[in-house]
């Protein structure tokens, strides 16, 4: 399985012949748009930061409902959660999902603006790799994305929708998150097969497109 940030809280999933791209946003965001094959694509909620599937190549399978689906072969679970602390009074709802691949549960939390419930937790089960936004103001900010990774456990963590030159969106920078670790790794991409999630745990960094 190869994870690659495309900027913002938009990802590149690759497993065999499956890719699948979380999140996709507009140009105005800043990163560059994602030109490659895409067959799955999810979306957490209908900001345009966040659904701009109409700028992705082909006809993409797009998951944007709560629920339980399957997806050439891929399990993708939708739970409903919420776009701020008042139960989606100010911004509305944000779908988290949990994605099954290649054995390893990965979550994507989109544009989550509230710590998770223990019943929560115990409803999502074992997360061994946790897309978690950490550049506040729209979302959680650092120190409610730390109190989420310790409720989770995840075994790895990549931290997404903060702070980089290109984006255009005011957000924190990722730092305020990461100096709440130890050991930080930065990595172009990562690249898991089989046992590799037994020897590769923490915070991981992914750089961006450009």
């Amino acid at each position: 399985m190869k994870i690659t940030w495309l900027g913002h809280a938009a990802f590149l999933i690759q497993s065999g012949d499956t890719c699948i791209v979380t999140d996709p946003f507009a140009e105005r965001v800043g990163y560059p748009i994602y030109a490659g094959k895409v067959d799955i694509a999810t979306v957490s909620h209908d900001h345009y930061d966040h659904n701009a599937i109409g700028l992705l190549q082909g006809y993409p399978r797009v998951v944007d409902m709560p629920g339980e689906h399957v997806v050439h072969g891929v399990q993708i679970t939708g739970l409903e959660a919420w776009h701020d602390k008042k139960q989606g009074k100010e911004r509305g709802r944000n779908i988290i999902y949990k994605i099954v691949m290649e054995g390893l549960a990965i979550l994507h939390l989109g544009d989550l603006g509230h710590v998770l419930s223990a019943e929560m937790a115990v409803r999502l089960g074992k997360i061994d790799i946790l897309m978690v936004p950490v550049g506040g103001r729209v979302t959680v900010d650092a120190v409610e994305a730390l109190a989420i990774v310790e409720l989770l456990k995840p075994r790895i963590i990549i931290p997404m929708h903060y702070k980089t030159p290109p984006c255009t969106i005011e957000l924190a920078p990722v730092e305020g998150f990461t100096m709440k670790f130890d050991r930080v790794v930065k990595l172009p991409y990562l690249l898991l097969e089989g046992e590799d999630l037994n020897t590769r745990s923490g915070v991981i960094v992914l750089d961006y497109p450009g």
